[in-house]
């Protein structure tokens, strides 16, 4: 089924990726800027079975530190060379695209490309992911992969691989180079492929969810997570943050909780888990969104500073990732070195 998204649906769009997010994948404002000025309105988006299983699909992401794109804004055209490049890898036009990671400001990406390509509902992660080889269509081991990055001054990388671990840090590698932040485009697979190996009907959960958070933001917190579907995890002040012994990259984060309880939540550049009186009660893939009491802002791992009153609450992880055990071993906490907070 073709939905034609209009104008008007995107700061319910943005809400419901911010909290697919799950604390990472980068602020959604600078896109919401973009995009709402675009000439592009309305925009046709397709499901995967609207369309030929034969034609080419690209994915298109911002990749790096989401923090410094806010002190060195994208051009105008930002995948425009990118795309030539693989089309001219590939030997052919491409064109519908998916987005990439749909959680954070990712998930708005594929709208920029909009009318030249046919936007399909699929999307290479359900929730916001550190490293590129977390992508589906990696996870899967789907032939033929081809991404290409920006290096800096014009400059393009090109990376085909059939292992992801290669896309991974080449790719890293390159936008380190290029200043620590830039566009990405995967391609070398087809509609077809996203039917299996993506997470179909993305865009439609992102704006139901954002749309239920607009209507139901100053609700209760308990209120709230019903509406959304998910499931109220705590309330309370958060009394500490700090970095985890183990790993200075793992952060910790303390919150004396409205019911009395003691809860940590465990983040990377999202959050992993959370804690209650030191029992597991949320991780990874189920998707942790932590929002300010006061203010309804939905938070990322850099605000959860100390003093700040937050609401906490889990919601489904997209059921593609406990479909097979090979994909769920990508996304548990062990997966970023947390062994110890696998869900049982």
């Amino acid at each position: 089924m073709v939905r034609l998204l209009a104008r008007e649906d995107l700061a319910a769009l943005a809400r419901g990726y911010a909290l697919l997010g799950s604390g990472g994948g980068g602020t959604t404002t600078m896109l919401e800027l973009m995009l709402a000025r675009a000439e592009s309105w309305p925009i046709p988006v397709s499901g995967v079975d609207d369309l030929d299983a034969a034609a080419p699909c690209l994915g298109a992401a911002f990749v790096g530190s989401t923090m410094l794109l806010g002190e060195r804004m994208p051009g105008c055209d930002p995948f425009g060379p990118l795309i030539a490049a693989v089309e001219r890898w590939l030997g052919t036009r491409v064109p519908a695209v998916c987005s990439l990671e749909g959680g954070g400001m990712n998930g708005l990406v594929p709208l920029l490309l909009a009318p030249d390509r046919t936007i399909v509902d699929a999307d290479g992660t359900g929730r916001a992911v550190p490293s590129l080889d977390q992508m589906s269509l990696f996870v899967d081991r789907v032939p033929g992969l081809v991404f290409a990055c920006e290096s800096g001054a014009g400059g393009v990388t090109l990376v085909e691989t059939d292992r992801a671990i290669d896309a991974e840090r080449i790719v890293r590698a390159a936008i380190i180079q290029a200043g620590g932040a830039g566009a990405a485009v995967l391609a070398g697979f087809t509609v077809g492929d996203l039917r299996e190996h993506a997470i179909g009907g993305h865009l439609e959960r992102a704006l139901s969810l954002g749309a239920s958070y607009l209507a139901a933001a100053t609700s209760e917190p308990a209120a709230l997570a019903a509406a959304l579907g998910g499931r109220m995890l705590t309330t309370g002040r958060i009394t500490a943050a700090s970095p985890f012994v183990v790993d200075p990259h793992v952060s910790t984060i303390e919150i004396a909780g409205d019911d009395g309880g003691v809860h940590r939540l465990i983040a990377r550049s999202e959050t992993l888990a959370m804690l209650s009186d030191g029992a597991l009660v949320a991780a990874t893939p189920t998707i942790i969104a932590v929002i300010d009491a006061l203010s309804r802002e939905v938070l990322e791992v850099a605000d959860l500073t100390p003093g700040r009153y937050v609401i906490v609450l889990s919601l489904p992880a997209p059921e593609w990732w406990s479909g097979r055990s090979e994909r769920l071993q990508r996304v548990r906490p062990s997966a970023y070195g947390l062994a110890d907070l696998d869900a049982a």
